[in-house]
């Protein structure tokens, strides 16, 4: 069963950084984009940065110019690099296919404190 384990979150204050990590059991990214979403309290879940097969990225506009979103799929594995963090980025953070999602892991919460 294919599973995804996102880590890396925790409790930063506004203008911090953090990296999160998102490990797959399987090589389950390699062909498809792969995308990093977040769910805040009582909001839907959004996509906020993905990263297509080629290597090529997108991000909501809330977050550009803060976020990169990397894959190395040696590893099975995407990263979201997270800079000028703002209260509002606090939310749990997964990570998962863009089509086609698996099953979602748990999620990794990120915290940020004024």
């Amino acid at each position: 069963q294919v599973q995804l384990v996102e880590s890396g979150g925790g409790l930063v204050q506004a203008g911090g950084s953090l990296r999160l990590s998102c490990a797959a059991s399987g090589s389950i990214f390699s062909i498809y984009a792969v995308g990093w979403y977040r769910q805040a309290p009582g909001k839907q879940r959004e996509l906020v940065a993905h990263v297509t097969r080629a290597g090529n990225t997108y991000y909501v506009d809330s977050v550009k110019g803060r976020f990169t979103i990397s894959r190395d799929n040696a590893k099975n594995t995407v990263y979201l690099q997270m800079s000028s963090l703002k209260l509002e980025d606090t939310a749990v953070y997964y990570c998962n296919r863009v089509s086609v999602p698996v099953a979602w892991g748990q999620g990794t919460q990120v915290t940020v404190s004024s």
